[in-house]
This record gives structure tokens, sequence and C-alpha cells, in this order.
């Protein structure tokens, strides 16, 4: 099968641990002992998270103000850069010397006209009081929101159009590459409006499961699976009563409400592929990565015929 993984935060940087290039590599080192079993007998496309590492970035950007901090199309393809150098190294510990990997830097196209514009409401980089919020807010023209007891900056989060490098990751996939794209959403571009076919660079961020399901799609991926740190999809999460729902459909699915900020996203993106594929996607956790993909654990998402929760 071809099959797109897309990697959750977790399974390079874990809540609350520290943002070390060990801690980082020890977490790869876990994603792959779970991941390489199945290159040996499937094509394999990998996404990524990178969130903590373009906040990280960010931060170490912020301590040098004689230039100012690069914009977060940049970060991005810096995160994607080395979050792939890792991937490729620990699974190539793991795989035969003859098994190819490549990373590619991924643009992925946006709608300026998209809603999300015009209500940025994804959390990026470090919290402050609101004082020094505003104080930046003048400054850099940023957009502040509260975020608990503090105030975090804020930007947009379009859905992605197009994946400018479709045609080498189909084509290194007919060489038998294990590749790994797209990662943290891939690089937000536009077409700059006051100039036709001139691209660049965004100052948003593209969920990476959204990105994912395209990328799954655009490849005729036989599979999608978003790996993360839950069992799976829940109803009535965090109380008494909650339970993981084992197969479902799109349509069964949507008849439910998940958060936006963890599960929803995941649902809608696995639906988003199932409808437009009539192939079947997957949540639950990397440590059943193998039972995932025989559908034998997490949540499976099957076309409306395959009904049943």
């Amino acid at each position: 099968m071809k099959i797109v993984i897309a990697l959750g935060g977790n399974a390079l940087l874990k809540r609350g641990e520290p943002m070390t290039a060990e801690k980082q590599r020890e977490n790869v080192r876990e994603a792959a002992l779970a991941l390489a079993p199945l290159a040996a007998d499937h094509e394999l496309v990998l996404s990524h998270g990178n969130g903590p590492q373009v906040g990280l970035l960010a931060l170490q950007a912020a301590c040098y103000t004689a230039v100012e901090p690069y914009p977060l199309d940049v970060l991005d393809a810096q995160s994607e850069g080395m979050i792939g150098y890792m991937i490729e190294q620990e699974l190539g510990n793991l795989l035969p010397f003859e098994v190819p990997f490549a990373t590619l830097l991924t643009m992925i196209e946006v709608d300026p006209a998209d809603p999300a514009f015009a209500d940025p409401a994804k959390f990026v980089g470090p919290g402050y009081s609101k004082p020094d919020a505003d104080r930046i807010a003048l400054e850099k023209e940023w957009i502040f929101k509260q975020d608990g007891e503090s105030w975090r900056r804020v930007v947009p989060s379009p859905r992605p159009k197009r994946i400018f490098e479709i045609r080498p990751i189909r084509w290194l996939l007919e060489k038998g590459v294990v590749v790994i794209c797209a990662g943290g959403g891939g690089i937000p571009v536009m077409y700059r409006p006051d100039k036709k076919r001139v691209l660049a660079g965004v100052e948003a961020v593209i969920d990476k499961d959204f990105a994912s399901a395209l990328l799954a799609r655009d490849i005729g991926a036989d599979l999608f699976v978003m790996a993360t740190d839950v069992q799976g999809v829940y109803l009535d999460w965090g109380t008494p009563v909650s339970r993981l729902i084992r197969k479902s459909t799109p349509r069964e699915l949507k008849t439910f409400t998940f958060p936006a900020g963890s599960m929803g996203p995941k649902v809608e993106a696995a639906c988003q592929f199932v409808e437009e594929t009539g192939k079947r996607a997957a949540i639950g956790a990397l440590g059943e990565i193998r039972a995932i993909v025989s559908g034998d654990a997490g949540t499976q998402v099957h076309p409306e015929e395959r009904s049943g929760t």
C-alpha cells in the first residue's frame, strides 16, 4: 500500500519536555522504531508537526536584535529541513542501507481570500504580559489574543489549495524513496495580487492534518494515518463515560462535535480524505501504528458503504 503518515508533535517533542536537540532526536528515534517495519511492505510518505520547533527558532531569533526576526514561512522551511534530517537519519539507521530517503521543502498555496485572514486564530510563539503584547503589536503590527493568563500572537490558518512539489514527490515514490514532506503543514505561499505569477511567503500556519490529507489525495494514497498520542477518537473525552470510536464513516462522525484545538481538525481531515478518494483513513497512537495500518487499532474511517461505529 501507499501510506501517508502524519506524525503529531508528540513524535518530536512531548508536552513539558525541554526543547533540546537531544530530546527531539530521542523522540524521533522512538518514532522510527515504530515506522521502520512498515517500510519493508509499503510505500511510505511522512509528514510531521513543527509547532515547538518554529516557536524555538522564533525565540532564538528574537534574541538577536540587529536584524528583524525571520518571517514564519522562512522558519517553516528551516524546521522542515531540521526535522526531516533527524527522521531520515534515525530511519536510515534501522532500514537497509539501500533504502533511499528524501526530505522536500514543500510550498503549499493558500488563497488570499480565505476567511482565515479576516480572523487570525492560530497561536504561535511565547506568552507575554498585556503591556508587552500591546507594545509588540504596535512595533510589529502583530495581532495578539489572550491564551490563559498570557497574551500570544495569532496568525491566520488558511486551508491548503495546492502542493507545488507534488510532481517531484510522485517521481521519488516511483523510485522507491521514503519521502518526508509537507512538514508543519508546508510553507504557506500565495501569488501576489499586484504581480501575476509571483509567489510570496505568508505569515500564516497551515494545519498539518489538512495539508497531509491533500498530500494523500494528490499522490493517490491507499491509506491516510494521523499518528498522535491517544488511541483514537473518543466520544465524551475526559469524562467517566468516554468511549473510543473504533470504526465509523464521515457521515457518522459529522454528527458529533470535537474540540477545534485538538481532535476536530484530525476528524475533519480524515473525513475529507475518505469522501474525496473512497479510501480509508485512521487516527491513533504511534505506538500502535502497525495495528492501525492493518485496521485493528485506532479509529478507522471508512467510506459510507462500510458503516459501523
